[in-house]
């Protein structure tokens, strides 16, 4: 008897409302971001393509926000986890929030903060150790120039799950590989370390297309292997360059040349075990 295939997961969503003014980066000259985005507009675009349920992602610096998601994701199905925010210098707000199942990771936004080595800090250690006992995924929303800092990271908390959000953001406008292909291959050296695949068409030049992509993708499946290759829409982000199906779209067309079990791990596979998400199913 062959195994059921892989529920299809969307590893990285945002919802938010405006009206709760968490969000100190969100501001009208985004256009189309700026505007409430939620269940009621998410859920026929997963229906649409095929996808069984998301991990929904922190979108601000706040733990009402942390909150707010596992609100919402108690009341929608297809949620099957939510990556938060804490203050990692205190723990206990950590403590306090992991007591919810579907709390599965933990992001800072490393990407907005001055000091691009604020992770190494020693006052967010205990933080970081409490994210390990916990058992909860450590997502890295970083640009290439922070993968210094998360490379060292690693060195110190080898037991820390890590996954590199958006690919860390390589320059695809600019066409350029290095020196953050060379940074992102000691990452994926170290067995337990994931890369999402996605928030890649932000990088690239407006009117860009697959072929733009492919050699970044291609890199990073040559990195990390189809295994450790998790799928995201970073929805509604996207949508300030492609709506949602087309990005599934080009997704399912730069994986193509997978093995029908790879594409299910990256498709879903690979996000239901690393973020353990089988018991929120």
């Amino acid at each position: 008897m062959s195994a059921s295939p892989a529920p299809r997961i969307d590893a990285h969503m945002h919802w938010w409302s405006i009206a709760r003014d968490d969000y100190g980066w969100l501001t009208p000259d985004l256009g189309v971001l700026y505007r409430d985005y939620g269940p009621a507009e998410a859920v026929p675009l997963l229906k649409t393509c095929g996808i069984d349920g998301v991990v929904l992602v922190q979108a601000a610096q706040a733990v009402a926000e942390t909150r707010y998601l596992l609100e919402m994701a108690h009341a929608a199905p297809c949620v099957r986890g939510v990556v938060g925010w804490v203050d990692l210098t205190a723990p206990a707000q950590l403590s306090a929030l992991a007591t919810d199942k579907l709390l599965v990771g933990i992001r800072p936004m490393l990407q907005d903060l001055p000091d691009d080595d604020w992770i190494l800090r020693r006052d967010v250690t205990p933080g970081l150790r409490l994210i390990e006992e916990l058992g909860l995924v450590f997502d890295t929303l970083v640009y290439p120039r922070h993968l210094a800092s998360i490379i060292e990271l690693v060195e110190r908390h080898p037991d820390l799950n890590i996954i590199i959000d958006h690919g860390a953001k390589p320059d695809i406008a600019a066409g350029q590989m290095q020196p953050w292909k060379s940074a992102l291959a000691q990452l994926a050296a170290i067995p337990h370390v994931h890369c999402k695949l996605s928030g890649l068409v932000n990088e690239a030049k407006e009117g860009a297309g697959p072929d733009d992509l492919a050699p970044f993708v291609d890199a990073i499946f040559e990195l990390f292997g189809a295994n450790r290759v998790v799928w995201g829409s970073d929805w509604p982000v996207v949508t300030q360059r492609l709506d949602y199906v087309a990005w599934w779209q080009w997704a399912r067309q730069l994986t193509e040349a997978l093995k029908p079990r790879e594409r299910e791990a990256v498709f879903g596979g690979t996000a239901s075990r690393f973020y353990r998400l089988s018991a929120q199913a």
